[in-house]
Parts: C-alpha cells; sequence; structure tokens
C-alpha cells in the first residue's frame, strides 16, 4: 500500500514543477509571460487552500481507498489533456490540465500520516510516514531534473513542440499504469489494526466540526501549524523561482538549476529517511523538530548568502544543505502534529498544516519574485530568512504533549 501510494504521489507531485524549472522555455514557446509560468505552480497552492476542507472531510468520510482512487484518476485526467496542448497557442489548454492535477493534489498531501497510522505499528508509523512523504519529493526531484534535460533553449520551435510532447506523453502513459494498479490493488486497511492507538482511533465517531474546533484551540498545533506553514512555504517560493534565480548568476544554467533542484530533494529524502527514524527511536519530537528547523535557517542563510559568489559547484554544496534540513522537516512536521493532536484524524490535523503551506507558498512565492526582481536576489533570499527565523521562535514555545504515543504504549486491558 505504501509502495503504491509513493508512485501516485510521485506523479502528481512531477507536474508541479514542470513548467516552473523550464520557465524561459515555456515563456518563448507558448509566448506568456513568467507571471502566467509561476501560476502553474501557485495553482497547485490555489486550489489546495480552496479544497482543503471538503478534502480532509472525504478523506475523513470515504476512507484512504476512495480518496487515493480519485486523486489518481484526477492526476491521469490531467495528464491526458496535456497531451493535447503542445501546439504554440495551446497555453490554456496546458493550464487547465495543470489546474486537473493541482485539484487532485487535495487527495494527496494529507495521506501519509492517515496510511501510516493505519498500517503500520507504533515503532514503524514516524518511518512509514517519512516513506510517504518521500514519494512527493521524489516526485519533485524528477520534476526538477527530467524537463530541463527532455525540453532544450532552441530556435526551432517545432522542435521544442515535440519535445514537450514526449514529456507529457510520458507522464500520461505513467500514470494511466498508475490508475490501473490503485484500482486493482490498493485496500483501505489490514485485517487487523497494527497498534492499540491505530484501533482506538479507528473506534471514533467521526466529527469533522468539532474536530476543527478541537485543533483550533489546541495552542500547541497552532503554533507548529504556522511554523510549519512558513517553512514549507519558503520550499515552495524557492522551488518555484530556482530558475530564475540560477539564470540571474549563471545565464547558461538552465540544466543546472534543474540539478540543483534535484540535489535539494534528494538531501531532503535522506534528510526524511533520519528524521524518521530519528523519531521512532527516541520519540523526542519537539526536539529533533527544533533542531532540523533551526538548519534550515541556517541553510537558506547560506544559500542567499552564496547565490552571487560566481561558482556554481558551492550552490550545489549549499542546496545539499539545506534540502536535507528544509525538506527533511516534512514528515517531522507531520508526525509532531500527529502527537499533539491524538486522536484527532490525521486527515484533518495533516489537511489544515498542508493548506495553510499553500497561503504562505503563494504569499513568499508573489513576495519573493517581486523582490528578487526589484531588489535582486540576495535581498529577496533573505526576506525568507527573517520569516524562518520567526518559525523558529515558535517552534521553541510549542509544548511537549506526546498523545499518540502514550496511547500507543498503552497495555491492552485483559
Amino acid at each position: 500500500m505504501l509502495c503504491l501510494f509513493v508512485m501516485y504521489s510521485m506523479s502528481n507531485a512531477f507536474q508541479w514543477i514542470q513548467y516552473s524549472i523550464i520557465e524561459n522555455i515555456i515563456t518563448k514557446y507558448y509566448g506568456v509571460s513568467p507571471t502566467w509560468v509561476e501560476w502553474t505552480s501557485m495553482v497547485y497552492m490555489i486550489s489546495y487552500m480552496i479544497l482543503i476542507v471538503p478534502g480532509s472531510w472525504a478523506l475523513d468520510k470515504f476512507g484512504l481507498k476512495k480518496c487515493v482512487v480519485a486523486g489518481a484518476l484526477g492526476t491521469c485526467l490531467g495528464a491526458w489533456i496535456k497531451v493535447f496542448s503542445t501546439n504554440q497557442s495551446a497555453f490554456l489548454v496546458t493550464f487547465a490540465g495543470q489546474t486537473v492535477v493541482a485539484i487532485s493534489q487535495v487527495f494527496v498531501l494529507s495521506v501519509p500520516a492517515r496510511l501510516a497510522a493505519v498500517w503500520f505499528g507504533t515503532n514503524e508509523v514516524s518511518s512509514a510516514c517519512s516513506i510517504g512523504v518521500f514519494g512527493n519529493q521524489f516526485g519533485i526531484a524528477a520534476g526538477f531534473l527530467l524537463p530541463p534535460m527532455i525540453v532544450k533553449d532552441q530556435p526551432d520551435m517545432s522542435v521544442m513542440g515535440f519535445q514537450l510532447g514526449i514529456m507529457f506523453k510520458g507522464v500520461a502513459a505513467f500514470t494511466s499504469v498508475l490508475l490501473a494498479l490503485i484500482l486493482f490493488f490498493f485496500e483501505e486497511q489490514p485485517p487487523v489494526p497494527p497498534s492499540q492507538a491505530a484501533l482506538k482511533q479507528a473506534e471514533e465517531v467521526s466529527d469533522f466540526v468539532g474536530s476543527l474546533k478541537r485543533l483550533m484551540t489546541n495552542y500547541g498545533y497552532v503554533l507548529l501549524l504556522i511554523s510549519y506553514g512558513i517553512n514549507v512555504g519558503v520550499f515552495y517560493a524557492i522551488s518555484t523561482l530556482l530558475n530564475k534565480l540560477i539564470l540571474a548568476h549563471f545565464p547558461d544554467g538552465g540544466e543546472d538549476a534543474g540539478r540543483i533542484g534535484l540535489t535539494i530533494v534528494l538531501a531532503g529524502t535522506v534528510g526524511s529517511v533520519v528524521c524518521g527514524v530519528s523519531l521512532d527511536k527516541t520519540h523526542k519530537f519537539k526536539e529533533i523538530t527544533l533542531i532540523v528547523y533551526a538548519m534550515s535557517l541556517v541553510g537558506m542563510t547560506g544559500f542567499a548568502l552564496l547565490l552571487d559568489c560566481g561558482h556554481i559547484i558551492v550552490l550545489y554544496v549549499m542546496a545539499g544543505a539545506l534540502g536535507f534540513f528544509m525538506t527533511g522537516y516534512l514528515p517531522v512536521g507531520f508526525e509532531f502534529a500527529a502527537e499533539l493532536t491524538y486522536p484527532e484524524p490525521q486527515g484533518t490535523s495533516v489537511g489544515l498544516l498542508n493548506g495553510i503551506c499553500q497561503v504562505f507558498g503563494v504569499l513568499f512565492t508573489m513576495g519573493y519574485s517581486w523582490l528578487v526582481e526589484s531588489q535582486g536576489t540576495v535581498w529577496g533570499s533573505l526576506y525568507l530568512d527573517s520569516t524562518l527565523a520567526v518559525g523558529v521562535i515558535m517552534t521553541l514555545i510549542i509544548p511537549k504533549d506526546y498523545r499518540r504515543y502514550r496511547a500507543g504504549t498503552e497495555k491492552s486491558p485483559a
């Protein structure tokens, strides 16, 4: 089940960044402004902001399988719409396909914590959640790496259109196979709950509105909600504008932008696994969250100050350090939220986390883009640094309230 979800999440996340990482090529081919290309990324954020409540309710109401099938179907449909958008006048068609895929994301981002809690025991749940988040990150990594390799900047527009067609058809074929696998093999839950915590949560009567009220009055969760949104919003802004950042200092660095993005995400994948295992071994949720957040700030500061150093290899190194902590923070935040909010449904608590990420992602992307164009890349990046500093302070004052861990270690009644 976890493997199927990882591939499904990957297919959706790949499409998030496939336009932005070749922004200079997309603007040239379709004759649109860079702002429109940035919106191919931000439409993911906007659609999730709008659909967060019904999406979380659906996961709580209808369960894992129906929501995963719905998301896989939408991801596949959007990919096929893009196949018919290789004409230079068809940007609206490709944007429509991107919007369908973006809407389907609502059935991706909230799933890892829920799937981990349903299918894995107390000493495996954090690692399983990390692997689930890894699917999203692996898709983003592929989205950074493959488009610049497949679609090249060149004067012959017909060749460029052919290359776009190869990319679109490849994604459509992959999502079609994946949809069939999910329809036939994905299951709702194991025959026996893997832990006492899973059993108790399964027995809870659904109360979506009541759950929302309890979450919004949970002091620790609200602090985590805002600090998590800041961290991931910064990641979204950097990812969306990475092509613009690199080309501003290295005019021939289009493919380097993709590889630097890949470095960020692959390092983050390692960070996700390391953090997930560390959580399972130590159960020190607040301490690990604080350390990872603080190191994200350090990595972002280094990346900002070295953007104009003139040596692109330095940016690869800093991107790896930044990615290890900033992207590695994703499953840590999920798991800390699950601890603070147990026994509330993970679909609701994680859905709100992802929702506020989209809000900050849109605000930071728009603000960052404006600052990069008006003040330069270094000052724009330092602006993001200041927001991360606020997030570190908020994380510091979150209470240590590990509710799920306590429930999971309780002995069953005789």
